[in-house]
């Protein structure tokens, strides 16, 4: 079975199994855990920051990062596809107990002038805006890349308007591999940042906070708080180191995968697609004669398994353990499923 729901379906490979079968570990609820310390620091020197802090999801760590920064009866700018608005539970309103101001867009990007109008007056009744955040690359947009120029401009509007930016980075590595840009220079734009390790990379568990020392000071507290101290969690950072020296050299083959998989799905009668879209890891594709079931199951009945990444378009997602082969097999059953229709 060929398996392009998620890049959360990477499984450990031996050497991933030997790095945490053979960690250091110590209790890391009293900071004593050496190998998280040593993750903890080689991120946040990755990306110049001061701290990193191990959570046990991206969940959790976007939102406590959006609590550091928002509070009771303040506002948050988002994209109205992010991840934190659509798959985090309303979490925002419940931890950091803030709303969303949602922003539309069509590749992930919110129009500039739209963020600059959704950012609140500084009357009594109006909610205070605390945080504009981004998502990159942006999921439901398809694997989509916010270039630095937007980003940089961004910022400065931000920086003009007193505000604090956060980004969801679950896959911020694919962004840096498709572009070329240094995890630093994404970096110095953010207040903080969440950056995954259980997508892509290919570790079980795990993702991290970037911010300033004092940030992540209060951001242990949050986690605390949230349930996710945990104690000889070592075992986890091990993978996660391991997956930054093994796995991450690999995301540029899953792009070249996922681009030519788009590029016969552009070949078939009956399947849409922008090409334009295809940057990094993901393809978004739609097959407008099929609704979202009929076509899940008809391509698991003929050994491939995928999903829709929103009503009526299909993910087709690429990790180091999906082969040149699989790709070739997915591209024959999506033929197969559309022209026998």
């Amino acid at each position: 079975m060929i398996d392009l729901r998620s890049d959360t379906l990477t499984v450990p490979d031996e050497g991933m199994r030997q790095a945490m079968a053979t960690a250091m570990v110590g209790d890391d609820v009293y900071s004593e855990d050496p190998t998280v310390l040593t993750l903890q620091d080689r991120v946040a020197a990755m990306f110049g920051k001061e701290a990193a802090l191990f959570v046990p999801s991206g969940t959790q760590g976007n939102q406590i990062c959006i609590a550091l920064h928002a509070s009771t009866g303040e506002e948050v700018i988002a994209e109205r596809s992010a991840h934190i608005f659509h798959y985090e539970n309303a979490a925002t309103s419940v931890i950091a107990r803030a709303q969303i101001h949602a922003l539309d867009s069509e590749y992930g990007a919110m129009l500039l002038e739209d963020v600059i109008s959704a950012i609140r007056p500084s009357a009594y009744y109006y909610p205070r805006t605390a945080l504009i955040a981004v998502e990159n690359t942006h999921n439901r947009h398809g694997g989509t890349v916010l270039s630095m120029s937007y980003l940089r401009n961004l910022r400065e509007i931000a920086s003009q308007s007193g505000l604090p930016m956060h980004c969801d980075g679950a896959r911020i590595w694919n962004a840096m591999v498709a572009t070329g840009t240094l995890a630093s220079e994404y970096g110095a734009l953010f207040d903080t940042m969440s950056v995954c390790l259980s997508k892509g990379l290919g570790a079980p568990i795990g993702s991290l906070i970037l911010g300033s020392r004092d940030m992540i000071e209060r951001a242990r507290r949050w986690r605390k708080m949230l349930g996710g101290g945990m104690r000889q969690v070592g075992i986890l950072a091990a993978a996660g180191l391991y997956a930054l020296d093994v796995n991450l050299p690999k995301l540029a083959a899953d792009h070249q995968r996922a681009r030519d998989l788009a590029e016969e799905l552009a070949t078939i009668g009956g399947v849409e697609l922008q090409l334009e879209r295809v940057k990094t890891n993901v393809v978004a594709f739609r097959v407008p004669s099929f609704t979202d079931a009929e076509f899940v199951s008809t391509c698991h009945a003929k050994g491939l398994r995928i999903a829709p990444i929103k009503p009526g378009t299909m993910r087709a997602v690429f990790y180091h353990q999906v082969s040149d082969a699989d790709r070739s097999r997915a591209a024959e059953i999506i033929r197969e499923v559309v022209e026998e229709r």
